[in-house]
């Protein structure tokens, strides 16, 4: 190991993605960067994922573990404890890593000491690797807490994280009662006053499937509000519950309306917007 490349942990956690484990790991496997350290965890998994993951470990020597379910939150920090990296990427069991991705990363964390974590745009892509739509890419920039608590700039995507493990320690690691694990780790970290860092490189495909999680709008909308009240003694704590509430309403609205009612009864009067009237709209008529 070259004394110019710090070692990079990248711990990826996999729960039923046996179809998509094998591109995942092939794609850190290959990296350009030299010095990688890679922790896969199975959390129980039903499907072939074990088998799959096992006869990998095999041939490429890595370290591998088979577990009881615990949860991603869980099972990221366990990877945490293991990892002997300077930096650390917690990565998706159904995504694909750009080969030079972590090459780049190390660079603009070495280039910047004083952020917590960067991160950087992504590719979306089917079930089957195709790339489904042109998307937007972002340009660099920096975040702090305000920004992506009240959604000021675009944050950073969860394929494409990619920690300090001195600042994800200070944060004392993933919540475990928390699911959607991206959020809150970068409110956390930023918290403690470490700025986040945006790339403008394309670092990862987002793999979008039957069973992504973003899909699910009651388990995106408890997780939020369950990470808001993490910071509730932020100033800006309810003009970020009630931002959200309100995009979350406009979006359920022609599609779970139920659910869409349910999210209108929380909005008072005072917090109606231009969203608001839309999503009454497309509720009624939609």
């Amino acid at each position: 190991m070259a004394e110019s490349s710090p070692l990079v942990s990248v711990i990826v956690a996999c729960y039923n993605h046996a179809q998509y484990i094998e591109a995942c790991l092939s794609s850190i496997l290959r990296q350009t960067y030299p010095a990688i350290e890679l922790i896969v965890i199975d959390d129980g998994s039903k499907d072939a994922s074990v088998e799959v993951i096992s006869a990998l470990a095999k041939q490429h020597n890595f370290y591998f573990e088979a577990q009881a379910n615990i949860g991603l939150s869980a099972t990221l920090n366990k990877g945490i404890e293991i990892a002997k990296g300077e930096y650390i990427i917690t990565f998706g069991s159904d995504d694909i890593m750009m080969l030079d991705r972590i090459e780049k990363q190390v660079a603009h964390m070495q280039a910047n000491p004083d952020l917590g974590l960067c991160g950087g745009n992504m590719l979306k892509i089917n079930e089957h690797g195709t790339i489904l739509s042109r998307q937007k890419v972002n340009g660099e920039d920096r975040l702090n807490f305000e920004d992506v608590l009240l959604g000021r700039k675009e944050g950073t995507p969860a394929p494409t994280l990619f920690f300090r493990k001195e600042a994800l320690e200070k944060a004392g690691g993933f919540h475990p009662e928390i699911k959607l694990e991206d959020l809150y780790i970068e409110l956390k970290i930023s918290s403690l006053g470490y700025p986040i860092g945006y790339m403008n490189d394309i670092l990862a495909y987002y793999r979008v499937h039957p069973n992504n999680t973003y899909k699910n709008y009651r388990y995106m909308i408890d997780n939020v509000l369950r990470t808001y009240e993490e910071f509730s003694d932020h100033p800006d704590y309810w003009q970020a519950y009630y931002k959200f509430l309100n995009s979350m309403f406009v979006k359920c609205a022609p599609k779970d309306k139920p659910l869409a009612r349910e999210l209108l009864k929380q909005i008072p009067l005072r917090e109606y917007r231009m969203k608001t009237l839309k999503g009454i709209g497309r509720l009624l008529f939609g």
